[in-house]
């Protein structure tokens, strides 16, 4: 198995494991004379097996991502300066003071817009490029 198909599984077994938790939740107790559509008892004892295989498999996963932890982090660090960036004010010239009055006040920002748009469609162009060496690594690698 390699690692996209070992991340793919890792999110079938989250799923499994919340599906199982939930049954455990819903039916645990349920009024005297209803049937009980689910075992509690069962649906956790899954949950914790699953959880056992899910903790596994996430361990073999890091492992072999070892040598990509640096880009790993890195993509990680540059998705989360295009989210703030992209919040920046970047406003420039007259506008309310505030939305509950009528004053008006002039706004000049050090960064324009325009510099803004391009700072983040340079981090997304580097973020494209080390998703795609993350997609070749995930796909070429294999886990034991």
């Amino acid at each position: 198995m390699n690692i996209k198909q070992a991340l793919k599984q890792k999110n079938k077994l989250v799923g499994l494991i919340k599906e199982e938790y939930t049954k455990a939740h819903t039916y645990n107790v349920v009024e005297e004379g209803n049937t009980r559509p689910y075992s509690s008892t069962e649906s956790l004892k899954k949950w914790f097996e699953l959880t056992d295989e899910l903790i596994k498999l996430k361990t073999k996963i890091h492992k072999a991502n070892v040598p990509m932890y640096n880009r790993i982090f890195e993509l990680a660090e540059l998705k989360n300066q295009v989210k703030l960036l992209r919040g920046l004010d970047c406003t420039n010239g007259k506008v309310n003071a505030s939305r509950w009055d009528d004053k008006i006040v002039v706004k000049q920002s050090e960064i324009n817009i325009i510099e803004r748009d391009n700072m983040v469609k340079n981090l997304e162009l580097k973020i494209e490029m080390i998703q795609d060496e993350l997609d070749i690594w995930n796909h070429n690698t294999l886990i034991d």
